[in-house]
């Protein structure tokens, strides 16, 4: 217990110096945790109302269907299969039909999506109960209000639609839009038109036709089915997200590194100076008797003490900071919840887990403990009569 004790006093006994390396240290070991919280909270975030909004337990494409090339839904449709449409019919499942078109808010021609869906269905988070109507004069239609803000369209508004049914012929008629639904998602919402399944399918001429079925969150395992369908579970639809956070979190990490550094470099400077001005006291500790290896530890000791104040004093400010921002979130403004391509709303929760918090604790103990060792390698050649003289070879 005697070095333990030493070493607590010496960096005590330090005053201002060992505050200010301490008070480095905490502030990158705060701010590591608090934003690898804020990125772990975005991807929970995304993944969630990604699942909810839009994939649900996993989808089946028809295997034409590309997302990101929208010359392939002219082909992408099919019959479900007897299996799929099983599943539909106890609610475990919905269909939706895609297709291209534009249409034309105010005179201006604009490319749009347009997406039929079950008015009933129960499996995603879109308001598609606005499409039931009982009027045959009147085709409704729901958007989102990034489209809404696009195309300058309200409530109660008739917009001209134009497509082209799956024999080459090109129609159009007059939707008016019955609601505008507010959504994280921008992929259900930007240039997206929602019509019901059943009118969309005869403007195209596609009975029992879809571009892609939708499971349910609770379905317990994905039916096998034949072609054309292909089946995307959530690890696969989700890879975009995933991929972005990690992406992300690469570049969180030179600033994990430039925040850290400077604080281990606080301490490395430190130690260089304590064995620079402490020769004889090293001498004194070596003449009593104390092996070199001993003051060795003495003065890594020391160095490890930082890390371990650090610690202390990052929870005492640290804590109440992380479970405010955690209850209360961090509110962003809208412009910049559409840039950051994830499916986020106007107030980010962060998220801090347990491995996040113990991670980050070891990797800034370890690294003190390393930074304070590597300048007391000189005291290995120390010998203790050079040392009283005040010597350092």
């Amino acid at each position: 217990m005697l070095i333990p004790k030493l070493a607590f006093r010496n960096i005590i006994g330090a005053g201002l110096r060992t505050w200010l390396n301490v008070l480095i240290l905490s502030i990158a070991f705060v701010a590591i945790i608090w934003t690898q919280g804020m990125l772990q909270g975005m991807n929970n975030q995304a993944m969630t109302a990604q699942i909810d909004t839009e994939y649900g337990g996993g989808q089946f494409w028809h295997q034409a269907y590309d997302p990101y090339n929208p010359l392939t839904l002219d082909e992408a449709h099919a019959p479900l299969s007897d299996t799929l449409a099983e599943l539909v019919v106890q609610g475990q499942a919905t269909p939706i039909l895609i297709a291209s078109g534009a249409i034309y808010p105010q005179g201006r021609i604009q490319t749009a999506q347009l997406k039929g869906i079950d008015p009933h269905q129960q499996i995603v988070n879109i308001p598609s109960e606005v499409l039931a109507t009982q009027s045959q004069d009147v085709i409704p239609a729901l958007i989102g209000t990034r489209m809404a803000k696009q195309t300058d369209l309200e409530v109660g508004d008739f917009v001209t639609v134009r497509w082209r049914d799956i024999h080459g012929t090109f129609d159009a008629t007059d939707v008016q839009i019955v609601q505008i639904m507010s959504t994280t998602v921008q992929s259900v919402d930007s240039g997206q038109l929602w019509l019901p399944l059943e009118k969309l399918r005869t403007m195209l001429q596609a009975p029992d036709e879809a571009t892609l079925v939708v499971l349910a969150k609770d379905i317990a395992a994905a039916p096998t089915v034949d072609e054309p369908w292909i089946y995307r579970d959530l690890e696969y639809l989700l890879k975009d997200i995933i991929q972005l956070i990690q992406n992300k979190s690469v570049g969180a990490w030179i600033m994990y590194i430039l925040l850290l550094g400077m604080g281990l470099l606080a301490i490395f400077d430190t130690q260089v100076l304590a064995i620079f001005r402490r020769r004889k006291e090293m001498g004194t500790l070596m003449a009593l008797g104390m092996s070199r290896g001993q003051v060795i530890g003495l003065f890594t000791l020391e160095g490890g003490l930082h890390g371990l104040l650090a610690l202390v004093a990052g929870a005492v400010y640290g804590i109440p900071l992380l479970m405010y921002s955690a209850r209360a979130g961090i509110g962003l403004p809208k412009e910049v919840m559409d840039s950051t391509g994830f499916a986020i709303s106007d107030r980010l929760y962060p998220t801090y887990g347990l491995g996040l918090v113990l991670g980050t604790t070891a990797v800034v103990l370890i690294t003190v403990t390393i930074v304070s060792f590597l300048p007391t390698r000189r005291i290995v050649k120390l010998k203790p009569t050079d040392a009283l003289r005040g010597k350092l070879s």
